[in-house]
């Protein structure tokens, strides 16, 4: 739990952050309770206790299944290191999946060597579930290491989620509820009522197998059939859970946290269906209903179910057990209305919401559920005080009665002594835990409240009307930061100019030629307009956004989407939010056929301030500070080309591979300034390559971003149909080309605007040797290149200013920062470091994207200069064999490069520019120390 709230409120740098706060619970936290559990109450159920010769054994189970949790998540977070990813995410799953298969294993010898029991099906479910979970580890394992297309990631991923979720989880759960639901009441079951159960666990069973089956084979009618017949299981289950609380009615949160659980895992079943149904494979998104899953059911259940069994399961007596209950149910009814309001909030389209509001319900919500950890430590010590409280007052009582020592009849074991409360699991607390047989089916009256219950909410109605004033408060305060949301909302909830009552509805499509077709509709004033929008570029991911943020959201190739442009009673301006789209040319304007004037009335929406990235303005620099605490200066030391251990090409040179992953960064370019970058592996300016002339380069690009990107090497003489195209998110490509010429070449990004790509990080360099290049002393590359940035109006976690590249102003050719390696002044805080009387050599490059520079060492003069694969000078010496000539600056235009050479004479610090001042006072500069 400590991991996971780290996790939590840390997500924004930790890599895969989604992927690891999912699995943190599904792993951490919920794949262990289950070991721990299922292992007890089978011992329980079966009347089989364990040897302490076994334990061991149990406790190795454990250990494997975290060791490969934490192998998992290490892998994971390095996806841009293949050689390190995947072993450890193949290693991981294997020790995961294996530690399970053998708890199923050891759960079904138990079973056969159990005599007969009630509620050993509770054990056989377990085992079934139990075997769930290794298929699941390897449909993850292939989800994390293989390259998939977007609609076969899709396929293995639901199949994925079903059988792990839905079936390890769900099933457990299920059979769980059998004997814990019941006994969390303190009531008994109506015998009448266990048939209904066993169809539930049946209809789940063949919902998961059928949903898994049928979406790796492609089926998607069956798939939503298997949806269905799961959802229809829980419904089922619902239904029994109603029953039985029918005779006592859950009060505290331990039946509260459960019954509310289940019914989100109904809600995420159903919710799962429906977007199977609304878009193919290739369109298929379960990322929003992946909070439903996590937050709504697994940690919901597993609280409620920890909130009873842990006093339960400490036992020391009645009033003890109810002194931990009493801790452990502090504001239940506050904290489950907290969490499942906030849980509303966050699933509902964040076009209706809002970013801010998001956040602070996603923040209540965590809280609300963190609460669980310190009224969990006031719950043991209370717990812990009453035992020793109940001993001392025994034991002062026995020695009133019989001041010669302990009478008959009070000794261990007996009812007037101390060690049963004192001894953990015994006493009446353990007879109503449901590893005791399930005592809520014997005779008589079921356990009395004051002896097994804590103590319940006095004002639930008052806790309920907290908790729902808390969320609201939230709201105001995600709005009032937000104003624009509260207009999406009113939106959203139909508050809109009174219309004709005709609804007109019209198809738009995305195109690749970055167009919306149509891109002008007329309708008449007051009709209310409803554009079915379709992704016609089969690369790239678009949307559609109108004045006062009606949205359709991202949408992948492919996939559709409805938006309700509301009442119309004026013109009404659309645009794709993607960078760059709408600057070049993908817009939309709905005109109101008949209107009284243009700015009579709104169309109930207002403006969304430009484009909907932000606030727009230019971010207040200073560039004489030094760069944040976090920021990791990128090394300018070039390495030499490498050749060792490399495989021969067969025509004299050697095949260099490399893995660029394209992912989604917010990286520092500038003392408190934070870019949204694109990056190649992770870093504004992707990694360099270095080879010979001859020599074959082999890349592999993989997408997993949440746009269309691609990879131009101008290093490679090929045509650029194929391995330049762009590749949708989740897709991948092979580059594979050969060095004919020397020089130092660009890579970029070539996916439209791709000025903004660039700008925004997308670019590296490629450095081929000239035949018989010298060997120097020192060898620096230093990549020229500028970006143009817009504010967001708001910060990152670490305060910085949140930026992002603003394609408007590109044009302008007037950029917010110039650079070096990606960061306008990580050089001047950590100069290069030089020896008087060495050869230096400083490979540059410059990337643009629009701009060159005037490359200068301040105290330096050039003996070597090397441009765009030819010398100009060599050692003093020009092409005509005249001596003694020497450079001041190499003039580069965009995207060319080259080298220059000097010798430092004297020990100083010098100071290297782009000598188009203009470039260098926006950070275009560094220093060498030399010493």
């Amino acid at each position: 739990m400590l991991v996971l709230l780290f996790a939590v409120f840390y997500h924004r740098w930790l890599p895969e952050a989604r992927w690891t706060l999912v699995h943190v619970v599904a792993l951490g936290l919920i794949t262990n309770s289950i070991l721990i559990w299922s292992q007890h109450f089978t011992e329980a159920l079966l009347k089989h206790r364990l040897p302490d010769t076994a334990r061991p054994a149990q406790l190795r189970r454990i250990r494997t299944l975290n060791l490969g949790v934490v192998v998992l998540i290490a892998g994971m977070m390095l996806t841009p290191y293949p050689a390190v990813h995947i072993p450890a995410v193949l290693g991981g799953a294997v020790l995961v999946g294996g530690a399970v298969a053998w708890h199923a294993t050891s759960l079904g010898r138990q079973l056969r060597a159990a005599l007969p029991a009630r509620f050993a099906v509770t054990v056989r479910w377990y085992i079934t579930a139990a075997w769930l979970l290794p298929v699941g580890a390897v449909l993850g394992a292939v989800l994390g290491v293989a390259d998939l297309g977007a609609a076969a990631h899709a396929r293995v991923q639901l199949a994925h989620e079903a059988v792990n979720v839905l079936g390890f989880v769900g099933l457990t759960v299920t059979g769980t509820l059998l004997t814990l639901w019941p006994t969390i009441l303190r009531t008994r079951v109506p015998e009448s009522s266990l048939p209904r159960l066993r169809v539930a666990l049946g209809l789940l069973l063949a919902g998961v197998l059928g949903t898994a089956a049928s979406s790796l084979v492609g089926w998607r009618p069956t798939a939503a059939a298997g949806l269905g017949a799961y959802a229809l299981g829980v419904l089922v289950l619902l239904g029994w859970l109603v029953t039985v609380a029918r005779t006592r009615a859950p009060r505290d949160y331990a039946g509260l946290s459960v019954l509310v659980g289940i019914c989100w895992l109904l809600v995420g079943a159903v919710w799962t269906g429906v977007l199977m149904l609304r878009a193919d494979w290739a369109g298929l998104d379960l990322t929003p209903v992946t909070p439903v899953f996590v937050a709504g059911f697994l940690v919901q259940v597993l609280l409620g179910a920890m909130t009873y069994l842990l006093p339960a399961t400490m036992g020391g007596g009645p009033a003890p057990v109810r002194a931990g209950n009493r801790e452990l149910t502090r504001l239940s009814w506050l904290r489950v209305t907290v969490v499942q309001l906030c849980l509303i909030l966050f699933v509902l389209p964040p076009a209706l919401t809002g970013s801010w509001v998001r956040a602070i319900a996603s923040i209540l919500g965590v809280l609300a559920l963190a609460a669980f950890l310190p009224l969990m430590i006031r719950a043991v010590r209370a717990q812990v005080a009453a035992r020793r409280e109940m001993i001392t007052a025994r034991a002062a009582a026995a020695d009133r009665r019989r001041p010669g020592g302990t009478e008959p009849g009070a000794g261990p074991g007996s009812e007037a002594g101390s060690a049963p409360w004192a001894r953990p699991g015994s006493g009446p607390a353990a007879r109503a835990d449901p590893s005791s047989g399930a005592s809520y089916h014997a005779a008589g009256s079921p356990p009395s409240p004051r002896r097994d219950h804590g103590v319940a909410p006095a004002h639930p109605r008052r806790e309920i009307l907290a908790g729902a004033g808390l969320t609201a408060l939230g709201v105001a305060a995600g709005l009032a930061l937000d104003p624009s949301g509260l207009q999406r909302a009113l939106h959203g909830l139909g508050r809109e100019p009174a219309g004709t009552g005709h609804t007109t509805r019209v198809a738009v499509k995305a195109t690749a030629a970055m167009r919306f077709e149509p891109a002008e509709i007329t309708v008449s004033a007051g009709d209310r307009l409803i554009l079915e929008v379709t992704n016609a570029d089969d690369t790239t991911v678009h949307d559609l956004v109108l004045d006062g943020g009606a949205t359709s959201g991202r949408l992948d190739p492919g996939a559709s989407a409805s938006v309700d442009a509301g009442v119309i009673t004026q013109d009404v301006d659309g645009w794709c939010s993607i960078v760059g789209h709408r600057q070049m040319g993908m817009t939309l304007r709905i005109r109101a056929d008949g209107a009284s004037s243009p700015g009579e009335e709104s169309s109930g929406r207002g403006d969304s301030s430009a484009d909907g990235q932000g606030a727009g303005t230019e971010p207040a620099l200073d560039l004489q500070a030094a760069p944040g605490k976090d920021h990791r200066t990128r090394s300018a030391v070039l390495d030499p080309a490498a050749v060792d251990g490399l495989e021969p090409n067969g025509t004299g040179g050697v095949i260099h591979r490399m893995t660029l992953t394209v992912t989604e960064q917010t990286l520092e370019v500038a003392p408190g300034v934070a870019l949204r970058a694109w990056t190649y592996n992770g870093d504004f300016m992707g990694p360099t390559l270095r080879g010979r002339v001859g020599d074959t380069f082999e890349v592999t690009l993989i997408n997993r971003a949440s746009m269309g990107h691609s990879v131009d090497f101008h290093a490679g003489d090929i045509a650029p149909d194929q391995p330049m195209r762009t590749i949708a998110p989740g897709e991948s490509l092979e580059y594979r080309f050969t060095a004919h010429g020397a020089g130092i070449w660009l890579y970029h990004c070539s996916t439209a605007p791709m000025s903004s790509h660039i700008a925004a990080g997308m670019f590296g360099a490629v450095v081929v040797d000239p035949s018989e290049l010298p060997t120097v002393d020192r060898e620096f590359l230093l990549v020229h290149s500028e970006t143009y940035l817009k504010t967001t109006g708001r910060k990152d976690d670490a305060g910085r200013q949140l930026t992002e590249v603003d394609p408007a102003r590109v044009p302008t050719g007037v950029p917010t920062l110039a650079m070096f390696n990606g960061h306008a002044t990580q050089y001047a805080a950590e100069p290069l470091e030089a020896r008087t009387g060495q050869r230096v050599r400083i490979w540059t490059l410059a990337a643009g994207p629009s701009l060159g520079m005037s490359f200068h060492v301040v105290g330096g003069q050039f003996t070597t200069v090397y441009k765009e694969g030819a010398y100009r000078l060599l050692e003093e010496r020009d092409a005509f064999g005249h001596t003694g000539g020497r450079a001041q600056a190499l003039d580069l235009a965009s995207a060319q490069g080259g080298f220059v050479e000097l010798t430092f004479t004297e020990p100083g610090t010098y100071i290297f520019v782009n000598h188009s001042f203009a470039q260098m006072e926006r950070g275009a500069r560094g220093l060498i120390r030399v010493e």
